[in-house]
């Protein structure tokens, strides 16, 4: 049986208990357990972890997501953005049983770049089947890991709409959203996540994704969810066009107060996404949780400091984008790096994405309507070059366990800052072009056959009622 790990790339000292195990290891390889005796390493304390750090992955989407954007639109467009949201969700979850988890989660052979459909519609998919976790001795049932997987493909092209807010017309939006997670967000699952399992120990690791053979670090998601749904965003932006009056007449948010609960249930739910990409409850999993803690602490105050600075005033805006641009930056390294590196992370991270929103999207012209991209893609961004620097055992970080002389043993003396930072710059610039150019290929297919964008007079009036039929607010 092949198994799937929804880890990072090249993994580095993961758990207490591979390095336990290396001198039992090193007398020889071992083979993976059968199905009965999975059956007894099944651990209730990770599968209740597994399960609500699930359900805390979905409350970033509703309510968390749907209402921190629904707060930054204007009023007549309010309503939509919760009805897209809702919607991509439900959408996502119903696409992930029927193809995605296959393609993402299964053996490509010798195709790096996707897996194959062997277990589309969850076929032989059960209650007595068992993914692996990485240490080897502790399974979850399989199920357990679908759904967590899921979660995630739920959330990540609902980042996306953020970028186009107001102006995108909902039948489009969804053939999109499904289109994209066919071709690019499946796709970078595998090549990121997705490994062969134990039997690795056997033969030789072959049976893995592009960019895990590359030895990228992406505990959680840098790469294949905020960068490849932050670009995928901009050329949305791009592509569709500016709103009806930008940036000409005033476009304030309507409501800070359901902003801020969005961003707060964000932060909540964040300790699912991050810590629970470990997908066990063990040290590691402390670390990404304090790591995910801290950095967001640290970025919510360096974006208040700079706003301060900026422009005399902090602001409860600029204070939850801080806190989501730390959520983001730390999500490729929560489980790489240490507290007091990604309390510097979330520092470094809110200046840059601060940057982008407040000169570089004005000065380029193209209307990011949520900072999808000032946020997402370039936090990703940022987060994920300084995954290669923060995992560094030199600098308190986990390091990396180097697959190719398994099982000699864990060697944190040959981490090389420069060359990780190099795999990860390389894992960065193939996310943006993959995303990239699949995306506006996709953007560009459904404009000429369907149309992407409401006429003005349906934009004038607002989505709320030119595309449901109902206002988000009746005085």
């Amino acid at each position: 049986m092949t198994f799937s790990k929804k880890f990072c790339g090249v993994m580095g000292a993961v758990g207490l208990s591979l390095l336990a195990a290396a001198p039992a290891l090193a007398a020889g390889p071992i083979k993976a357990p059968d199905a009965a005796a999975m059956a007894t390493m099944v651990n209730k304390g990770d599968v209740a972890w597994m399960l609500i750090s699930s359900a805390l992955v979905l409350m970033m989407s509703i309510p968390g997501l749907a209402l921190f954007y629904g707060g930054l639109v204007r009023t007549k467009n309010m309503l939509s953005i919760l009805m897209q949201v809702f919607t991509i969700v439900s959408v996502a979850g119903l696409v992930w049983c029927c193809w995605g988890y296959s393609i993402a989660f299964t053996s490509g052979g010798t195709n790096p770049f996707f897996g194959g459909l062997s277990k589309a519609f969850l076929m032989g998919v059960d209650g007595t089947t068992w993914a692996a976790t990485f240490s080897n001795n502790v399974y979850l049932p399989e199920f357990v890991f679908v759904v967590f997987q899921m979660t995630f493909a739920m959330i990540t092209p609902a980042l996306i709409v953020g970028a186009f807010a107001e102006r995108v017309k909902f039948s489009s939006l969804i053939v999109f959203v499904v289109a994209w997670l066919t071709v690019i967000y499946f796709p970078m699952a595998h090549m990121v996540w997705y490994w062969a399992g134990p039997d690795f120990l056997v033969d030789a690791p072959t049976d893995y994704g592009l960019l895990w053979g590359w030895g990228a670090l992406d505990f959680a998601g840098g790469t294949v969810v905020h960068i490849n749904a932050g670009i995928a965003g901009l050329v949305g932006a791009i592509m569709i066009g500016k709103r009806v009056g930008f940036p000409k007449e005033p476009m304030p948010p309507h409501s800070l107060t359901m902003t801020m609960i969005g961003a707060s249930l964000l932060w909540v739910g964040w300790f699912g996404f991050n810590a629970g990409s470990n997908l066990e409850a063990n040290a590691v999993t402390g670390v990404a949780f304090i790591n995910t803690m801290v950095a967001t602490c640290a970025a919510a105050v360096s974006w208040s400091l700079v706003e301060q600075v900026h422009h005399g005033k902090a602001s409860l805006l600029g204070a939850v984008t801080g806190a989501v641009a730390g959520l983001v930056a730390i999500t490729p390294a929560a489980g790489f790096a240490a507290p007091m590196t990604s309390i510097a992370l979330g520092f470094i991270v809110s200046p840059i994405c601060y940057i982008f929103v407040a000169f570089v999207k004005g000065k380029v012209g193209y209307d990011d309507s949520l900072d999808v991209f000032g946020v997402h893609c370039i936090g990703g961004i940022v987060g994920a070059i300084a995954t290669g620097i923060v995992a560094a055992p030199s600098l308190g970080g986990q390091g990396v366990f180097d697959y190719t002389v398994f099982p000699a043993g864990f060697h944190p003396e040959a981490y090389s800052i420069a060359g990780q930072v190099w795999i990860q710059i390389k894992a960065v610039v193939f996310t943006l072009l993959f995303s990239g150019i699949g995306s506006a290929i996709l953007y560009f297919i459904i404009d000429k056959t369907m149309g992407l964008r409401p006429n003005v007079e349906a934009e004038m009036e607002g989505l709320d009622l030119s595309s449901h039929g109902e206002r988000a607010y009746n005085y």
